[in-house]
C-alpha cells in the first residue's frame, strides 16, 4: 500500500537559476528560471508555442537534467505524461501498465489491480490485452495517462495530456487532477484550453522568450465561463493542422472548416479554444491522423 504523503509534510520543487540549451553552444531556451512549485498546489504553464513550456514541464519531471542551477525536493514519486505518448512498445496496455507500476514501486499484484482500475475509469478496459502498437491515438493517451496516475504520484506533470481524450476520458482526468491536488500533489500542467480546470485555484506561470513570470492563485466563478462556441472579444483560437480519408461528418463544432494546405500536407481547421477538444475528438473519431494543435498566430 503506498503512503500518502501530504502538502505539510514535504517542502517544494525548487528550481534556482535554471537553465537549459540543447549542444554545449546552442540557444537557451531557459535560462534564470527561479520557481517553487509547493505541494498540494495546481500549477498551469502558459506561454506561446516555442517558448520553452514543455521544456520547462520536462525539467521538472526529471526527463531532462539543467545545463545550469539546480532543481531539488523532487519526490520520488513523480509522473509524467509527454505532448506525445511513444505506443509502439511491444506491451499491451495491460502488461505496459503493470511493468510501469513495478518500475513506480508497487507490487505486481497491486500494480496489476490499480492498473485495471484507472483503465476502467477512463473507458479503456476493453482492450486491456490490446497491444500498444495497435491503438488509436486517443487510446493510447488513456494509456498514457493511467501510466502517471498508478502509483498516487506526489509530483504529476501533464503536457497537454487531455489532447486527443474523449469527453468522458477528458472529465476524468479533470477528476483525477482534483483527487491529487486533495491528496498534497503538486500537479504541474500545460493545456491549449484556456477554460481547462477553470474554477480551481491555479497558480498560473507564463513562459516567454525564456523567462518566466508567475500569476497567483485565482479560482475563477464557474458562471463567468463564457458561453461554449461564443469567442469572446480578443480570444485566441486553435489551428488544428489534420489529414485523411474518410468524410467529415456536417457541422462540426465552432463552425470548422477544413482548408486544404497548399503543400498538400492536410487541412487546416480554424476554432475558437471552447470547442477545440470537441473538434479533435470528431476528427479522431472519424479516423483522421492530428499533425499539429497550434494556437492562432503561430506558423502552420
Amino acid at each position: 500500500m503506498t503512503t500518502r504523503v501530504g502538502a505539510r509534510e514535504r517542502g517544494p520543487v525548487r528550481l534556482a537559476g535554471v537553465g537549459r540549451r540543447y549542444g554545449p553552444r546552442g540557444p537557451w531556451v531557459l535560462r534564470g528560471v527561479d520557481l517553487d512549485l509547493p505541494a498540494g498546489r495546481l500549477v498551469r504553464a502558459t506561454g506561446a508555442n516555442g517558448t520553452g513550456k514543455s521544456t520547462l514541464l520536462r525539467l521538472v519531471a526529471g526527463v531532462d537534467a539543467p545545463a545550469e542551477g539546480r532543481i531539488t525536493g523532487r519526490p520520488a514519486r513523480t509522473a509524467y505524461v509527454p505532448e506525445r505518448f511513444p505506443p509502439a512498445l511491444p506491451f499491451t496496455a495491460l502488461d505496459y501498465l503493470v511493468h510501469l507500476g513495478r518500475l513506480q514501486g508497487l507490487g505486481t499484484g497491486a500494480a496489476r489491480a490499480r492498473a485495471g482500475e484507472w483503465l476502467e475509469r477512463f473507458g479503456a478496459s476493453g482492450y486491456a490485452g490490446a497491444a500498444l502498437a495497435g491503438l488509436s491515438k486517443g487510446s493510447a493517451q488513456k494509456v498514457a495517462v493511467a501510466q502517471a496516475l498508478l502509483a498516487e504520484p506526489e509530483l504529476l506533470v501533464l503536457d497537454e495530456a487531455w489532447t486527443g481524450l474523449d469527453a468522458g476520458a477528458r472529465a476524468e482526468l479533470d477528476r483525477a487532477v482534483g483527487e491529487r491536488v486533495a491528496a498534497g500533489a503538486t500537479v504541474l500542467f500545460v493545456d491549449h484550453d484556456p477554460r481547462r480546470l477553470a474554477g480551481e485555484p491555479v497558480t498560473t506561470v507564463s513562459v516567454d522568450n525564456g523567462r518566466l513570470r508567475t500569476e497567483e492563485p485565482q479560482a475563477a466563478p464557474p458562471d463567468t465561463a463564457p458561453v461554449r462556441g461564443a469567442a469572446p472579444p480578443g480570444a485566441v483560437t486553435v489551428r488544428i493542422v489534420a489529414s485523411g480519408d474518410r468524410t467529415l461528418p456536417g457541422g462540426l463544432p465552432g463552425g470548422a472548416a477544413g482548408v486544404p494546405r497548399a503543400d498538400g500536407g492536410g487541412e487546416v481547421f480554424r476554432v475558437g479554444h471552447a470547442d477545440s477538444d470537441d473538434l479533435l475528438r470528431v476528427l479522431l473519431g472519424a479516423g483522421w491522423h492530428v499533425h499539429r494543435v497550434e494556437d492562432e498566430g503561430e506558423r502552420v
